[in-house]
């Protein structure tokens, strides 16, 4: 297979995974997402930014500093920057943190007064 059929099936899946998507999420809304290895609570700020608690944010202390998501992979190179969480997929953060591959994702919607300070 070269690279073109690689991209051109990357593309066409991608447009059927059923996950969270940038688009789908408001701020004060709320992202749980169990990896393989922990759960992680992403609170939604706004703007592409996020308050993670949990799995490797709560062992470095990092939980009180908002960070963006680079987006989503398989395991490699091709990145949905869209892409807030999806099951199979792995969660690519801003500041360089990859999690585990993700088992489960649920979407709670909150409001502003939801968004922690």
């Amino acid at each position: 297979m070269n690279a073109a059929h690689s991209l051109d099936a990357v593309s066409r899946h991608a447009r059927t995974i059923h996950g969270v998507w940038a688009d789908d999420v408001a701020a004060g809304d709320w992202v749980v997402v169990r990896t393989r290895n922990s759960v992680y609570t992403l609170a939604v700020l706004g703007g592409g930014r996020f308050q993670v608690a949990g799995g490797w944010f709560a062992a470095h202390q990092a939980e009180s500093e908002p960070v963006g998501l680079q987006g989503c992979t398989w395991g490699g190179h091709a990145i949905l920057t869209r892409m807030v969480a999806a099951p199979g997929m792995c969660i690519e953060f801003d500041n360089g943190v990859r999690t585990t591959r993700v088992r489960e994702v649920r979407l709670i919607r909150g409001g502003p007064a939801a968004i922690p300070h």
